[in-house]
């Protein structure tokens, strides 16, 4: 088109241009006035005039036939349109895809021209054309012309009208709008459809029958409603996603302009409003869920809630109200059950209109009902539609109800009720309704249906319980407790308990069962049902939730009723017994021996179930098989959770049960599922706790978990994936243990931290050290694998694994772990000789180069095992003995720290102990302890101790301290009232026989031990081991006169006491070595309640402990005194209360070990002796007190190494450094101060079982 424009004029400029360039830079800032002095003239010629009005007309042509052109196609899509609607039909308003339109361009006076076309007083015909013709606009152009408002108006009108085909018109052009233009237009049309159906319903036209008498979605009115609200309600479900993106006031007038059409109009009693359309046609009302989720809009429905339409709040609780009340009636009169009639209506008219949104579903012509055939309910009663307002006012409130500024939408009045409804009456209302839903067959589902009543209010409660914030200002009052237990109390209460009342309340107390579950799952709910007596009983007693639910569950396994209500019942119990809290309340119920015995009939029910035989009536169905065979698992699994405590552990082992329980857990183990629906956590915890005591770890053993974790670690270890092809060689491991081995690493030392379980595992067994392995061999225990990958003391054995390094120090860094247990250390190096095997394998690791003979090689596993070595063979705490490290520095000497290959070790790794200074005779506390006792010298030498540990600590050692230990004891043991055990008649003189006891090889490795710590403390002299060997005899053969024969499968109970002695080596070296005060001191300690927490040897199977207990295997320091560590912990340490959990790993089991030993190898030896003062002097409960502020010393480095995941190997492996017992004593006391009144107690419960 440009080809014929004459461009001579625009050459002329060009000499000039070139004249210009050709001056270069000589032009300087006078270029750009000759640039446009050129441009200008240019534009100014008469050529360039030409050339511009000949390109003009040249476009001008082009676009008219483009116009033209389109027009044309226009005309002939719009008939090949009209042939297709007259074949299929489509009255959706949203059925056409906004992926195929295209719009016109329009010019403003055939908007205009439309506008007028659109007036009510044209034929429909023009109107139709018109709509047609404004499809086809761009809605922009719609809504930025002069003429909107007239278009708005006319459009409106057209809604309204009663023409089917008038209205499709609208809606196709109103569903094009929503789904292709921007906010600005979309809100303009969504607030004319908002308007135009709040006008229609202010109008209250007669053709729209009443909600009472029923609706029609045939009829041609309620249609065109239906399609509508439909419209607007997808819409709402879709404007969540983009809207953000616009300026707040386009949302704000969108949720101003829904809001008002739900505001209730004045009309004939439960006349039919919009609200009621909108929840036929989104029952949960997920648009309001969508419009709640996101803080952006949420805050703006809220607002305007509080502001300008409360009355849609009071109106969603009326119904809910009004609800409560029909119901109430109808039961009352005894009418049928027509909650799912109800159900089946909202559902068939949502499966109607939704899966084929453009057909209308036909009338029945008989009797208003549904016609036989796939034809769907098509007339709605008023119940129905009462009832999907109420689902839908229901799921509105629920929503409001989680967030803060929701929740303070009430109290608000409402009609008919003179104080206004609190968030404590609405849950009332609620439960309420939950607790009157009819009861269902045996055979119905209809509890399970998601828009049932209960079901509906289930959603609500359960939702609020998840949150913390939600469910304390709503669910956890006491209102609340009430209305829920009330038809416990009713049913606790009745002398008779029929089975017919129990079947009558079954799906009622399933459903009360489920909220309460879910509220022990939250630490204030479980508090609330725990310690909250807000329940009153027949007797006037009041009592708190745990103990209704406790006794109305005893009742129920006492009665041999079995049932969904029992379980759930049962569930709730062990929310809260699974807790250390939760079973200290509930323990006086013995839940667990109901449990079992409940267990033991269901079991032998099972059994006696024979296969069924068809058309034989008089064996069971294998409906009836399944649920006794679930009802069996059911009770297992409860009894099992019993082991998630110290406590709970020593029940389960006395129920007998322990067993199966651990065959069923290791079952859910290995399919990898959770331990119930509340729990977040798999069975790690419970697997740690359990592995704690010998009765725990056998059970384990022999359900196969040790075998499946021992395999496991193998096919990680050793074998690799098989099935996986190998395209890229697997990356060399760069830490010394693998990150696909560090699960199976976590697990042992999980299993084998206790000395017990090390002792039920290894006890008496001896290592293969077969001449040959084969290659395919897979260890299958722990003995297996201590003799392939930790005791590798032969070429055979180091030729069996494909990856020697990896496996080998894999083996080292477990051995490290568990010889930090003392009492493990001993049994390894007595049966197994590992020190000498790492011995000998240091010697071998030399070179021998003529240069440097003898030198040890630097690698990962010498470095490994000279760490080991010095563990194995030094005492002390970590300022008194160094550990070298397992890594290399940089530079000429990688590692600095001396390896050996023989004993002694190296002094460097032995810190000097400087020697205390003797405290002066004339202290305070020197001139106390020459006063004889009297009345009031405990009390005083209580406060006397205090005052001296936190004031000059380092002076309580020494003379003055082993003076005040034998006072205190000696004035204690001659008191009746201190006295817990009864006298035993035992002279050191008269025992010579004893003297040619000997000792066991474990002892004498003990006893070895020892003395070379007191030697290097120079608490003891060379000559001292003599006596202490006479101590160890004669303290053995004292308790072991008050030993029972126990015939047991336990290691630990089948033979002398596992382990060594530690307490009586801290009191022989407190004491200084000398024998006669050492054993006096003993003797009476051995009355006292404290020695059967700090002396763990005093009641190994004693005779003073009931035979359950003594036979158990469970000591009283794992089940009483790690018992309340974990109690308080979760109180005063929550986030390492937290940790532990997230670890997979139990403070009680790390307690234990603490305590076992007497904080050996972690304190220092003062921390130690005061350790011991402290808990005779002040109180056996300090020893749980002492374990809370070391864990609290610690909760930096715990946090920290929960995070790195290896919280286990820290605890066990790392000295507690900087703890001193006196920094903590004023937290001790306070602790004292408040929990004293349930340990000591407690404590003082272990003669008669229950601790």
């Amino acid at each position: 088109m440009c080809q014929n424009i004459p461009l001579d004029g625009a050459r002329g400029v060009c000499p000039q241009l070139r004249c210009a360039r050709a001056e270069g830079p000589a032009l300087g800032s006078g270029h750009d006035t000759l640039v446009h002095a050129v441009t200008r003239q240019t534009r100014d010629s008469g050529e360039y005039k030409q050339m511009m009005q000949t390109l003009k007309n040249t476009m001008m042509v082009a676009v008219e036939s483009l116009i033209n052109k389109f027009e044309e196609d226009q005309v002939d899509r719009a008939s090949r349109r009209e042939q297709t609607d007259s074949q299929y039909t489509d009255n959706c308003s949203d059925s056409d895809s906004s992926f195929n339109q295209s719009y016109a361009f329009i010019r403003r006076e055939q908007l205009q021209a439309l506008a007028d076309q659109l007036d009510p007083s044209r034929p429909k015909e023009v109107r139709c054309a018109a709509l047609h013709a404004l499809s086809c606009a761009p809605p922009s152009d719609v809504l930025n012309c002069d003429s909107w408002l007239e278009l708005r108006r006319n459009i409106s009108t057209a809604l309204t009208d009663p023409d089917p085909d008038l209205n499709d018109k609208v809606l196709r052009f109103f569903t094009r709008t929503f789904s292709s233009s921007p906010l600005k237009v979309t809100r303009e049309i969504y607030c004319t459809l908002a308007a135009s159906l709040e006008k229609d319903f202010l109008r209250c036209r007669p053709t729209c029958p009443p909600a009472p008498g029923g609706l029609d979605p045939a009829h041609a009115d309620v249609a065109r409603l239906l399609k509508q609200v439909r419209l607007m309600n997808d819409f709402q479900k879709e404007v969540t996603s983009f809207w953000i993106r616009y300026p707040e006031k386009y949302m704000e007038e969108m949720i101003d302009s829904t809001l008002a059409l739900l505001v209730p109009r004045p009309a004939p009693d439960r006349a039919l409003q919009p609200v009621h359309l909108l929840a036929l046609l989104d029952v949960r009302a997920t648009w309001f869920k969508k419009w709640m989720h996101a803080y952006y809009s949420r805050t703006v429905v809220l607002r305007l809630l509080a502001s300008k339409f409360s009355s849609v709040v009071v109106a969603a609780l009326e119904q809910c109200i009004y609800y409560l009340d029909n119901r109430e009636e109808h039961v009352q009169d005894g009418a049928h059950n027509l909650e799912q009639q109800k159900i089946d209506s909202v559902r068939s008219f949502r499966e109607t209109e939704l899966s084929s949104p453009g057909t209308i579903p036909q009338r029945s012509v008989t009797d208003n009902r549904v016609s036989a055939g796939p034809v769907h309910h098509t007339l709605y009663t008023g119940r129905a539609l009462q009832y999907a307002h109420f689902v839908h006012s229901l799921c509105m409130l629920g929503r409001l109800l989680m967030y803060a500024n929701g929740r303070r939408l009430f109290p608000c009045r409402v009609g008919g009720h003179g104080d206004p409804i609190s968030l404590s009456d609405l849950m009332v209302i609620l439960i309420r309704i939950m607790n009157q839903h009819p009861r269902a067959a045996s055979h119905s589902t209809s509890h399970t249906d998601p828009l049932s009543p209960a079901a509906l209010v289930l959603e609500v409660l359960w939702m609020q319980c998840d949150w913390e914030e939600c469910a304390g200002d709503c669910l956890y009052q006491p209102a609340v407790t009430r209305a829920l237990l009330r038809p416990v109390l009713a049913l606790l209460e009745d002398p008779q308990g029929s089975q017919v009342k129990l079947r009558a309340a079954e799906g009622t107390l399933t459903n009360i069962g489920k909220v309460l579950a879910r509220m022990a799952a939250t630490q204030r709910g479980l508090a609330l049902l725990l310690h909250d007596r807000c329940l009153r009983a027949a007797d006037g007693q009041c009592l708190s939730a745990a103990h209704v639910v406790a006794q109305f569950t005893q009742k129920l396994l006492d009665g041999d009723w079995a049932g969904r209500g029992l379980s759930s019942f049962v569930f709730v119990c062990r929310q809260m017994y699974n807790t250390c809290e939760g079973l200290q309340v509930l323990r006086p119920y013995n839940l667990h021996q109901s449990l079992a015995a409940t267990w033991r009939k269901t079991s032998v029910q099972s059994d006696r179930m024979a296969t069924p035989v068809v058309g034989s009536a008089a064996f069971s169905t294998p409906l009836d098989m399944q649920n006794t065979l679930l009802w069996e698992e059911t009770l297992l699994d409860n009894l099992l959770n019993f082991a998630a405590t110290p406590k709970g552990l020593l029940l389960l082992q006395q129920t007998g049960a322990i067993g199966e329980c651990i065959g069923y857990m290791f079952s859910r183990f290995t399919k990898k599922l959770q331990v119930s629906p509340c729990e977040k956590f798999g069975y790690g915890v419970m697997v740690t706790q359990v592995a704690a005591t010998a009765p725990g770890i056998t059970a384990l053993c022999s359900s196969g978990f040790v075998q499946a974790i021992v395999v496991d670690l193998w096919s990680v270890l050793e074998c690799g994936r098989e099935d996986v092809r190998v395209v890229h060689p697997k990356a060399t491991p760069m830490d010394p243990i693998d990150r696909s081995c560090l699960k199976p690493f976590l697990t042992l030392v999980n299993l084998l931290s206790s000395p017990y379980a090390t002792w039920e595992l290894l006890g008496g067994r001896t290592l293969a050290n077969r001449p040959e392995y084969s290659l395919r061999e897979i260890p299958t225990s722990i003995g297996d694998l201590v003799d392939r990958i930790i005791a590798v003391n032969s070429d055979a054995k180091i030729h069996s694994l494909f990856n020697y390094e990896q496996s080998h120090t894999f083996g080292l860094r477990l051995l490290s772990v568990m010889c930090c247990s003392l009492d493990s250390l001993l049994l390894l190096e007595t049966q197994f000789g590992l020190r000498d095997v790492l011995l000998q394998n240091q010697r071998d690791n030399v070179t021998e180069s003529p240069e440097a003979p003898g030198t040890f090689i630097i690698d990962g596993l010498s470095v490994e095992r000279n760490h080991i070595l010095v563990r194995m063979s030094i005492i002390g705490g970590p300022s008194e003995r160094r550990l070298p490290p397992r890594v290399l520095h940089k530079g000429d000497d990688p590692y600095p720290w001396p390896m050996f290959s023989s004993l002694p070790v190296p002094k460097t790794y032995i810190l000097d102990v400087s020697e205390a200074t003797p405290p002066l005779q004339d202290s305070e506390l020197s001139s106390f302890l020459a006063t004889p006792p009297d009345h009031g010298w405990m009390p005083a030498c209580r406060r006397l101790f205090c005052k001296v540990m936190t004031s000059d600590p380092d002076s309580m050692a020494g003379t003055v301290l082993c003076d005040l230990l034998e006072k205190v004891v000696h004035h204690l043991s001659s008191t009746p009232s201190e006295c817990f055990f009864p006298p035993v008649e035992y002279r050191e003189e008269e025992e010579v026989e004893v003297e040619n006891r000997g000792l066991t090889p474990v002892e004498q490795l003990g006893l070895r031990v020892s003395l070379r710590y007191g030697q290097f403390l120079k608490l003891l002299r060379e000559d001292s081991e003599a006596d202490f060997c006479s101590l160890i005899r004669h303290s053995e053969e004292f308790l072991s006169r008050q030993r029972s024969a126990v015939p047991s499968d336990l290691h630990c109970l089948q033979c002398v006491p596992p382990g060594f002695d530690w307490l009586v080596s801290t009191v022989f070296m407190l004491m200084g070595g000398d024998f006669r005060r050492s054993l006096s001191f003993l003797l009476c300690l051995s009355r006292l309640l404290v020695s059967a927490f700090l002396w763990p040897m005093r009641l190994h199977a004693s005779v003073h402990l009931p035979a359950a207990l003594a036979h158990s295997g469970v000591p009283p320091v794992y089940s009483c005194s790690a018992h309340y560590v974990e109690l308080l912990l979760k109180v005063e340490v929550p986030l390492v209360c937290s940790a532990f959990r997230m670890s997979g790993f139990t403070p009680s089991q790390v307690c234990v070990q603490w305590l076992g030993q007497c904080f050996w190898n972690y304190l220092d030896w003062s921390e130690i002796s005061h350790y011991v003062a402290t808990c005779i002097v002040l109180g056996p409960d300090y020893q749980v007190y002492t374990c809370i502020a070391v864990l609290k010393h610690l909760q930096p480095d715990i946090l920290q190494h929960t995070h790195t995941q290896d919280l286990q190997v820290f605890l066990k492996e790392e000295p507690i450094a900087g703890f001193r017992v006196s920094s903590y004593l004023r937290l001790m006391a306070d602790l004292e101060r408040r929990y004293r009144n349930v340990v000591l107690p407690d404590m003082n419960s272990i003669l008669h079982g229950t601790a």
